[in-house]
């Protein structure tokens, strides 16, 4: 992770909750209950307190004026300026210590274990030279030790409570975007990936091809030979369209037994990914209903449509014109003509004037 940031907004809130809270304490320990000290503290701590003061109101309404560097170094300027006041006022009290809590909760939070490690090591040297300091050597140790321990225990237990609930978003986030069957992407998952691919291909000029695929006759699989089998059978399908999938494609189930494909290729190389896919299923061995067939259709963006919609479209239209022509084809929309190119089973191209006689 190296030192990176998470959460920016939340890392903004929490230093201006900590500057907020921090101004008006400042210059009520320091200046107003604190008589005895000289002129020149009275003033740095006036001057620190309003410094504080502008401070929160930026990161609370301004947070994005401030460069990423300000988020990282956030933890090292707050211990630099409470081991600066604690040495300024002499005061090395326990109430005072705990004031690097705050640098600790925020590097554990929001920074990464590097990051953590580097805050709490500038942290550590900040508190022993305030008790060498304001304590002496003789009696500066134990109390450094013990400060040691809360501080470093207190880093450990949040950073690993913060990493736990990492991983249970990921893991959460994994299953709301993934089919609990065939564990490929699902719909909510695809919708996302088609808007940010056809907006890829807008931007760049490359083609995309969308790949739609229908088992044929499943729901006699299911009444013949089960819904296990039928199971079987869709896994084996998702297991084939991830073999031929490239590492930028996307392969989803639909729902039931619709399947796509949204593959970063012109329609020459999708209809060699179809080809490659019929071939697999039609090869599959020890399903209960044997190799199950498949209609196909394929939409290209630019040559077929130019939104999403049309898209999305255009394909299902192919889809519908392989199965109405007896199933086990491909058809491809024809964005000339409005129209579709068939295959049969066999992968030869069926023209209209056939078709018709």
């Amino acid at each position: 992770m190296g030192y990176q940031l998470r959460d920016r907004q939340g890392a903004s809130r929490f230093v201006a909750y900590l500057m907020f809270v921090g101004s008006p304490f400042v210059l009520l320990t320091a200046v107003i209950l604190a008589p005895q000290h000289s002129l020149a503290i009275h003033l740095a701590a006036t001057v620190i307190s309003g410094a504080i003061g502008i401070g929160a109101w930026v990161c609370w309404s301004r947070p994005h004026v401030l460069p990423d560097f300000f988020w990282l170094a956030a933890p090292i300027m707050a211990t630099t300026i409470i081991t600066g006041l604690n040495l300024m006022t002499h005061d090395a009290t326990t109430g005072s210590q705990l004031f690097y809590l705050w640098p600790v909760l925020y590097a554990a939070n929001f920074l990464s274990r590097r990051m953590i490690y580097l805050n709490l090591a500038i942290l550590l040297t900040g508190e022993a030279l305030v008790v060498t300091t304001v304590l002496g050597p003789a009696n500066a140790f134990s109390d450094w030790a013990a400060m040691a321990v809360a501080m470093t225990m207190t880093a450990i237990i949040v950073a690993g409570l913060r990493e736990r609930g990492d991983r249970l978003m990921r893991r959460l986030e994994s299953q709301a975007l993934a089919d609990p069957l065939t564990r490929l992407a699902n719909r909510r998952s695809f919708d996302d990936n088609l808007q940010a691919a056809v907006a890829w291909a807008q931007r760049t000029g490359h083609p995309i091809a969308l790949v739609t695929v229908d088992l044929d006759h499943f729901k006699t699989i299911n009444d013949t030979y089960g819904h296990a089998a039928g199971d079987l059978a869709l896994q084996a399908v998702a297991g084939a369209l991830r073999s031929v999938a490239g590492p930028d494609d996307v392969v989803a189930r639909l729902g039931g037994d619709e399947f796509v494909m949204l593959l970063r290729a012109d329609k020459p190389t999708a209809l060699r990914v179809t080809d490659l896919l019929r071939d697999l299923v039609a090869g599959l061995t020890g399903l209960p209903s044997g190799a199950p067939g498949l209609s196909v259709g394929v939409a290209v963006l630019p040559d077929d449509a130019h939104t999403v919609e049309r898209l999305i479209a255009a394909s299902d239209a192919a889809l519908y014109d392989a199965k109405g022509r007896g199933r086990g084809q491909v058809a491809v929309a024809n964005g000339r003509t409005g129209g579709v190119v068939r295959h049969n089973a066999d992968g030869v191209p069926v023209t209209e004037s056939a078709l018709r006689a």
